[in-house]
This record gives C-alpha cells, sequence and structure tokens, in this order.
C-alpha cells in the first residue's frame, strides 16, 4: 500500500483511513487499489476482531476524483467492477464488524463506503450527499441498494435525486446510522465502540452478519432455515461452550474464535 490509505492496529481493532486530506479523500486509482489491499488484510487477519473505517482531515470522502478526468462508460464500468467492489465486498462479506466513523461528510461513493460498513457513528457536524443526479449519473457501489434497505425506496429515491445534505440527527432518525458523537471524540467513538466487539465471540458476530446481510432477500420460512444451519456450527463451536460455561461460572467469557 502506499500513503493514500493508512492501516493502523490497537490490540485486536484495525483502524483503516481514508489519506487523500488534501483531495477531500477522494478515491483515485492508488486509493482504490490500497483500500482494496487494507480491507483484504483486515479481512485475513484472524488476529484482528473489529474494523473502523475513517478519513483523515476535513472529511470522510468526497466521492470519486472527478478531477482525474472524464472516463468513458466502459472504463466506468470496468473501473467499478474492479477497482471499487472488491473493497466495498470486502467490508460487507469479511466476518467482522466493520464500524464508518464518518467525519465532515461522505458524498458520491464516499457514500456507499461510509454505508456498507455494518455500523455507523457520525459526527455532529457531518452530513451525507448523493450528488449523482447533478452531474447526470445514478447511484453507485451499491449505494441504490444501501439507501432501499436503509430507508425504503421512496426515501431513497427522494435521496438520490434531490441531493440535499442529510445532517447527522436526521441521519439517525431514518436509522442510516447508530450513534452520533461530538466532532472532537468521534473516531475515539467508534474505536472504542469496536473495541468493546472485541469480547463478543468471533464466530457470532461473523455469522450473524451474515444472516442479517441476507435477510432481506430472503422469506421468513428460509431465514429460519438459515439460522439453523448456522446455529448447528456455533453450538458446536468452542467460544458457545466458553460463553455458557462463563455466562454460568458468571465471569467474563474468553472468547478464541474456535
Amino acid at each position: 500500500m502506499t500513503n493514500t490509505v493508512l492501516y493502523e492496529t490497537k490490540g485486536a481493532v484495525a483502524t483503516i483511513t481514508l489519506n487523500r486530506p488534501d483531495s477531500l479523500n477522494s478515491f483515485d486509482a492508488a486509493l482504490r487499489a490500497d483500500l482494496s489491499a487494507a480491507t483484504s488484510q483486515a479481512k485475513d487477519d484472524s488476529a484482528i476482531r473489529a474494523v473502523v473505517l475513517t478519513g483523515a482531515g476535513r472529511c470522510f470522502s468526497a466521492g470519486a476524483d472527478l478531477k482525474a478526468g472524464f472516463k468513458k462508460g466502459k472504463d466506468v464500468e470496468r473501473m467499478l467492477l474492479e477497482e471499487y467492489k472488491p473493497s466495498l465486498i470486502n467490508i460487507a462479506e469479511m466476518e467482522k464488524p466493520v464500524i464508518s466513523a464518518i467525519n465532515g461528510f461522505a458524498a458520491g461513493i464516499g457514500l456507499s463506503y461510509a454505508l456498507v460498513c455494518d455500523l455507523s457513528v457520525m459526527g455532529e457536524s457531518a452530513f451525507l450527499l448523493a450528488p449523482f443526479s447533478t452531474i447526470g449519473l445514478i447511484p453507485d457501489g451499491g449505494a441504490s441498494w444501501l439507501l432501499a434497505n436503509s430507508v425504503g425506496y421512496k426515501r431513497a429515491y427522494a435521496l438520490a435525486i434531490e441531493n440535499d445534505r442529510v445532517a447527522a440527527e436526521q441521519c439517525l432518525a431514518m436509522g442510516m446510522i447508530n450513534r452520533i458523537a461530538s466532532d472532537e471524540s468521534l473516531l475515539t467513538t467508534a474505536q472504542e465502540w469496536a473495541e468493546s466487539l472485541t469480547l463478543k465471540a468471533p464466530l457470532a458476530l461473523g455469522r450473524t452478519k451474515k444472516i442479517m446481510r441476507q435477510a432481506a432477500s430472503l422469506s421468513y420460512a428460509d431465514a429460519i432455515n438459515s439460522e439453523a444451519a448456522l446455529q448447528h456450527l456455533c453450538i458446536n463451536s468452542e467460544d458457545s461452550r466458553e460463553g455458557i460455561t462463563a455466562f454460568l461460572e458468571k465471569r467474563q467469557a474468553k472468547f478464541q474464535g474456535k
């Protein structure tokens, strides 16, 4: 990785920071590649149990770097599928919680990265923005799916075409984020939340994430079936035995992810 992405660990928490502050953390080729590498590293490192994603400087991300030049249709399609999608899927599919710490604002595909995370903390003065229609484009990076599943079709469509800033309080009220923190304490709040999650059973967190991500596309009966199959794996794990034993002994469980 180059310095367009910072990767830091403390205990079992990895913090990934988009690091092009002079360009408002807009995505160029280097940032796309480096974020793919960083999310792969967090995904594959068994010592990491929770991840925080944030942006350096004034904002989380202003989206794609439009100053990098106008791309033709097939170039954009390839870029979305080959350069953006890997890191987005890493976040969505890694078997550990990812928390977005949204500072300043997240716009364009930056919005997609903020929302694809499992949990979100937003700075009190931060906002989200979907500016696609102002430049003749549609939401990308999975933003259409993320918005519709967060707030429902009518709200999602309005957010996608009206280009209004959505303030932190409004995001919280609509269920787009989980918490609001002061701008000064945002990153600390996200990291402390991530650290608290590392005390939970990793297998349970990962499999709960998997079933929740599937829930919107499953029937109720199919959800019961999927839960049963995953619960079968969980109940046979060392973590489950440790959790039950710790509960009965009234002590803090020590999970190993096994």
